[in-house]
């Protein structure tokens, strides 16, 4: 029963991914793009850990929490970047 919900939860965050890259691609704002990068990380942060479920292992825990410190470094210089033009000062 499990092994449904994850199929489903899976299908549903591939989905999203999909609309992300919809979204980057057609956004009328630079904000609009960086939020939905931002959307994409947590997405597959979120795949990530439903794959260790699955798995049964915890290394991909510890690879969603890489992914989500690498994704709020670069939301934050993306948006320095944009505000700013320049990244480091």
């Amino acid at each position: 029963m499990i092994e449904y919900a994850l199929y489903f939860t899976a299908g549903c965050y591939g989905i999203a991914l999909l609309l992300d890259l919809w979204r980057i691609g057609v956004g009328p704002d630079p904000a609009d793009r960086i939020l939905a990068l931002d959307t994409m990380v947590i997405n597959v942060i979120a795949l990530l850990v439903l794959y260790g479920v699955w798995r049964g292992t915890a290394i991909y825990f510890e690879a969603a929490m890489l992914v989500a410190m690498v994704g709020f470094v670069s939301t934050v210089a993306y948006c320095r970047f944009v505000l700013r033009g320049d990244i480091i000062e």
